[in-house]
């Protein structure tokens, strides 16, 4: 066993900064790799392997795939705030 102090207030919201640093670092990864796949949506496009309606199509699923796991991330911060703040 190793012996921990208890958390101190100022320790916690250190903490809260940190998972808030993460949680800002996966949206970003999640906005990078929804860029990535556009672009290849677009170079189908421009190869002409797909019509415009499925490029609007894919690019708003696209989005809407984005939007959700932003939100998920966003959910898993406050809980983890709300943890991280309970005494």
């Amino acid at each position: 066993r190793v012996p921990m102090a208890a958390l101190t207030e100022e320790t916690r919201r250190d903490m809260q900064k940190v998972a808030r640093n993460e949680a800002e670092n996966a949206k970003v990864a999640i906005r990078n790799i929804r860029r990535d796949v556009l672009g290849d949506i677009k170079a189908l496009l421009k190869d002409k392997e797909i019509s415009e309606d499925e490029d609007r199509r894919a690019s708003d699923d696209i989005q809407k795939i984005t939007d959700k796991f932003v939100a998920e991330v966003d959910k898993r911060l406050a809980a983890k705030e709300a943890e991280l703040m309970k005494v």
